[in-house]
């Protein structure tokens, strides 16, 4: 049994382009998917043109049907457990990476500081 897309509130073309100015490749692939479909071809075709399987294409059709645009990309954080530090610590860990070590304090620096440090030791300049 097909499914039909019941949404029309955008075109091929609309999701074509939208499929262009996302950063997310997967729901690019949704939204190609989709252009296809309303272009006529059959759903197996379109699903895989779009590296997908017939029934996942079905899934996501459900999802723009009912969610438009909003409901092709992932909702669910795929990208490893919740972070342990808060926006607060991450923004102070991120600013000691900018700053970068100190040679004198932390017996490290940047390989510019190691050899000028090296340098001075041996007595060579520069």
């Amino acid at each position: 049994m097909t499914v039909a897309i019941t949404r029309l509130d955008l075109t091929e073309a609309d999701l074509r382009a939208a499929a262009a100015r996302t950063q997310d490749a997967r729901a690019s692939r949704r939204m190609l998917a989709i252009a296809l479909l309303l272009e006529g071809w059959s759903r197996e075709s379109a699903a895989e043109a779009c590296a997908m399987d017939r029934q996942t294409l079905r899934d996501w059709v459900h999802r723009y049907n009912a969610f438009g645009l909003a409901g092709l990309y992932n909702q669910a954080r795929r990208n490893g457990p919740p972070p342990r530090l808060s926006s607060e610590q991450g923004a102070t860990v991120a600013e000691w990476v900018a700053q970068g070590p100190d040679f004198a304090r932390d017996g490290v620096g940047p390989l510019a500081s190691r050899r000028s440090a090296a340098a001075d030791q041996a007595g060579v300049c520069c």
